[in-house]
This record gives C-alpha cells, structure tokens and sequence, in this order.
C-alpha cells in the first residue's frame, strides 16, 4: 500500500474515532487520548492500540467493539483489530488541549 493511501486510511479513522464517546466523559476517544497506535498493514486491515479511562472501566468490553465496528465502515479498510493495553495507564496528561480546554482542565 503506497504511504498517500495509508495516510488518507490513518487519517479517516481518526475522524471516525472522533465520533466515538467515553459514556463517562463528555470527549471522544481520540481527544482524550485513549488511542496509542494506529497502523494499517499491507491487507489493509487497521490495528489499533488503544487503553481505557480505568482497567475496570464499564466498557472495557464494547468500546473496543465499537472501534472495531466503526472503523470497518471506512472504505478500503478490509478488516479491524483492536488491542487494550494498560502499558502506559492513562491519565489526563494524555488528553489533548482540546479536551482539557472542554473539561475544564486549562
């Protein structure tokens, strides 16, 4: 896959996981900084790493399958994986200045 198209793919998932929510947090998953690594390999299949708010968080069982479901509606994307990780934890250091802006923060 040439790196324009893997560029355009990377960059229409993140718009697509912008549209995501933590139920708890009023800032989506991208701007809160729960996204660690988004790759696209050469069949085309996304694999994104990603953590949570807390390792007992609420959705630790559906967000990763609305991410997957969410960025399997992207055309030219053949498939979706998505990996939890704890390794860094989060914090809010992670989010961006946008959602610490909305969260009150800065």
């Amino acid at each position: 896959m040439d790196h324009e198209k893997t560029l355009d793919l990377g960059n229409q998932i993140i718009d697509k996981l912008k549209t995501v929510y933590d139920p708890e947090i009023p800032v989506n998953i991208y701007d809160l900084g729960l996204i660690y690594n988004i790759s696209i390999d050469e069949q085309s299949v996304a694999h994104i790493t990603m953590t949570l708010t807390a390792p007992n968080c609420p959705v630790a069982e559906t967000l990763p399958v609305e991410v997957e479901e969410i960025v399997m509606t992207i055309d030219g994307i053949e498939g979706c994986k998505v990996e939890i990780t704890f390794d860094p934890p989060w914090t809010k250091d992670m989010m961006s200045e946008e959602a610490m802006l909305d969260l009150g923060f800065l």
